[in-house]
């Protein structure tokens, strides 16, 4: 790159970062502003534009407001007061962003459920969000049923469009409330550092842990995507991510409810779907996170993805293979990657389109920015302590856990935590570069490059060690991009008689026959010998979560025994140089160590 290019770049990139940092002071800590402030102020600018389009039609700004009204009204007539929880358990639908927004108005703070809970999970998400009432769909009356059966805290329960033995109408309960602006005074205690909502994190790991959203947090989540993105009024955003989650239900929204412009709220993401509905509400720009744009990429091609209006996306976890073959196929003018958590202080984006980044800081702002990345020791999976006993920071190139400096006094660099303080406490490493700091645990792996750029590697326990080998699981993941391969979920598994774990990859496969050869010859070319894995289960489907992040803890736990395992198990036999059903007796023979692998 020359000095001219290398010269603008730079400026890109620093009048850029200025111009965010300027707008989100606005909303920021010291400004004053909440939620409900920040929305309402969008209303009053925009009444009569479209707030959501709906296959019946749309929903004003001006009508978006008013059931957010009622909501308020009614958390009154309940005898809520500001930092009460009620819960909120419902797909995807725009009166889902009405509720929350309506109980903020009186300081009542949201707990965002997942949609696809039920029986004991549901459960204890309802019980560690601390709600006071539940809002429901009829659709989702036997999950929470199920939730019930189990020893659920005394809740009020109420059920939107549909019924439920022992649940009130909230429909109706709404309808006999005004939809006038409830007076800003009922919150007047509410600060900006208090909570508007809590979320879950995904429930990959274990159980889900509920994670504090404070008005300033969410202020952040639904302003900076938006000025990086530079949403106008005339922008839709076609939302396929579920609401309960950060990605779509604040970042996604915020592009269009901190600007003015319009949702196009989907019930689920569906291929096939997805570019007709950009056709047919003209959407330009949308969310994603990175399995569903492998999804895309790996689909049919069809008339409707062809001159299409979109002209960003936003989201996370979309690798470098699937970048580029996205945005090659699908003529996308721009990709916004980003990295963050539900709950985290550490936050990065990249706004260069520079394919497979999450972000960039660079030396000479570095201070500006409370991220480092820290050497790592993949046994122990724990940051590698020195001589000194403190941690070691990584040099361009190095592998290491990214963690966030914990400053209480900043509002970014906040960590507000979980509901325990147990789960809390584990998330921070103290005594990081000198005692008494503390930082926050991402629990992912990164590198970054000369000029700054970082790059995610996987997820801290999303690797395994083999042949005294470091295998990213990711990375493995990435050389199953093979015709008839849908998804790849790569991860370690326990073998008898062998130090740490052997690769193992659950394949969903697709209509046409799989050449098992043919790709056994691809991951031997792409993949060093410790990284192939030794054992590939087909499935049908794989189990993820609402944002297809891989639910791994089962599969790890039942290994590769084809006796406990219906799935179809193949072995990379090492004297055959083929994949070769796995029988019992190999299975023995494997055991034993008769067979060396």
């Amino acid at each position: 790159m020359g000095l001219f290019a290398a010269l603008k770049r730079e400026f890109d990139y620093v009048s850029g970062m200025l111009r965010v940092f300027r707008a989100v002071k606005k909303v920021g800590a010291g400004s004053g502003v909440r939620v409900p402030d920040h929305i309402e102020a969008t209303v009053d600018r925009f009444p009569d534009n479209p707030m959501a389009l709906l296959d019946e039609g749309e929903i004003s700004y001006r009508q978006f407001e008013a059931r957010a009204n009622q909501v308020a009204h009614w958390a009154l007539d309940q005898g809520l007061k500001p930092g009460d929880t009620v819960a909120l358990f419902m797909g995807n639908r725009w009166e889902y962003i009405a509720i929350w927004f309506g109980l903020s108005k009186v300081g009542v703070v949201t707990a965002l459920l997942n949609n696809q809970l039920s029986g004991h999970s549901l459960t204890h998400c309802l019980n560690i969000g601390e709600a006071k009432q539940v809002i429901l769909e009829g659709e989702l009356a036997e999950a929470f049923d199920s939730a019930r059966a189990g020893e659920l805290n005394p809740m009020g329960a109420w059920v939107l469009d549909g019924t439920l033995d022992g649940a009130e109408n909230f429909g109706a309960a709404l309808d006999a409330q005004s939809e006038t602006r409830p007076d800003p005074s009922v919150r007047a205690d509410v600060k900006p550092e208090d909570p508007a909502l809590k979320m879950f994190t995904s429930g990959t790991t274990g159980l889900p842990k509920a994670a504090v959203m404070t008005h300033i947090r969410t202020l952040y989540y639904l302003n900076i995507f938006a000025l990086v993105a530079k949403c106008q009024p005339s922008d839709r955003m076609l939302m396929v991510l579920p609401l309960y989650h950060a990605t779509g239900g604040l970042c996604g929204v915020g592009c269009a409810i901190s600007f003015g412009g319009a949702l196009v709220i989907r019930p689920r993401f569906s291929a096939s779907s997805f570019w007709p509905d950009v056709q047919r509400f003209k959407a330009t720009m949308f969310m994603y996170v990175g399995e569903l744009c492998r999804f895309l990429v790996n689909s049919e091609p069809s008339v409707a993805e062809q001159n299409h209006t979109v002209r960003c996306a936003i989201g996370n976890g979309m690798r470098r293979d699937v970048w580029e073959a996205f945005q090659e196929r699908f003529d996308l003018p721009q990709i916004v990657e980003f990295y963050g958590s539900t709950e985290g202080n550490v936050g990065l984006v990249n706004t260069a389109n520079v394919p497979g980044a999450v972000g960039r800081v660079p030396g000479y702002l570095k201070h500006r920015f409370n991220i480092d990345l820290v050497k790592f020791d993949m046994d122990a999976e724990m940051p590698a302590r020195g001589p000194d006993g403190f941690c070691q920071s990584c040099q361009p190139g190095e592998v290491g856990e990214a963690i966030g400096r914990i400053d209480p006094d900043d509002a970014r660099f906040r960590f507000d935590g979980y509901g325990s303080r147990e789960d809390t406490e584990k998330k921070i490493l103290r005594d990081v570069y000198e005692k008494g700091d503390a930082w926050f645990r991402t629990g992912d792996l990164m590198s970054r490059d000369e000029l700054g750029y970082y790059y995610f590697i996987d997820r801290v326990g999303d690797t395994y060690r083999w042949k005294s080998e470091n295998v990213a699981t990711g990375e493995v993941a990435e050389a199953f991009t093979f015709d008839g391969i849908e998804q790849a979920n790569v991860y370690g598994v326990e073998v008898k008689g062998h130090s740490g774990r052997a690769g193992m990859a659950a394949l969903v496969t697709g209509e046409q026959p799989l050449d098992l050869d043919a790709l056994h010859a691809h991951v031997h070319a792409n993949l060093p010998s410790y990284a192939r894995p030794l054992f590939l289960r087909l499935q049908e489907q794989t189990d993820t979560t609402g944002t297809f992040k891989f639910r791994k803890v089962d599969l790890v736990k039942e290994g590769f025994d084809p006796a406990k395992i219906s799935d179809r198990i193949l072995f990379d036999h090492p004297t055959e140089n083929r994949y070769v059903p796995l029988t019992p007796e190999l299975y023995a023979a494997i055991l034993s160590g008769e067979l060396r692998v």
